[in-house]
């Protein structure tokens, strides 16, 4: 049964990856130290953004396929001891966007990251400004005095598409 289901699995994966809504590609954001796979081409802005008491640069890549945002942001917080206050606030925001509650977190690792107990893997539900239903996943973890959040949100997520896009990310 384990079998059928991994089985099962693998297939849904190689026909989402040929899904022509999904393209994925391989992305190096500059500065970041991070490569990640988006499914679509990613515009990148980079605005200030108050983390930890201090406005500091923070960039975000993302894009839209099949109804669905795809979203990396980093910061460079220039002092490691800010890093935690960052990852409460940067999760808070996350939760207060979208007016939510996480009804599932669990701890989030990732190879070369730096440990901390805030780093974290979300999922939550709650509604856009114009009242529309959405699900959100996020992970936030930290590296050095950087911060990373990667998020998807769309009305539906598809379970293997967040996975591709998660389990794609590597510290450089």
């Amino acid at each position: 049964m384990r079998r059928l289901k991994l089985l099962c699995f693998a297939a849904s994966v190689l026909l989402l990856a040929c899904s022509p809504a999904l393209d994925w590609r391989d992305v190096r954001p500059e500065g970041s130290g991070l490569t990640a796979q988006f499914p679509c081409k990613p515009t990148t802005r980079t605005r200030s953004a108050m983390l930890s008491g201090a406005p500091v640069p923070m960039t975000l890549l993302s894009c839209e396929a099949g109804g669905v945002t795809f979203a990396l942001s980093h910061a460079d917080l220039g002092d490691p001891s800010r890093v935690t206050d960052a990852l409460v606030e940067l999760r808070s925001a996350l939760a207060g966007n979208l007016q939510a509650a996480p009804f599932r977190s669990a701890a989030f690792e990732l190879t070369g990251m730096t440990p901390n107990l805030q780093a974290v893997r979300l999922a939550q539900a709650g509604r856009l400004p114009d009242g529309t239903a959405v699900e959100e996943r996020a992970v936030l973890f930290t590296r050095g005095a950087v911060v990373y959040q990667a998020v998807v949100l769309g009305v539906r997520l598809d379970d293997a598409a967040v996975g591709i896009f998660f389990e794609s990310l590597r510290l450089l």
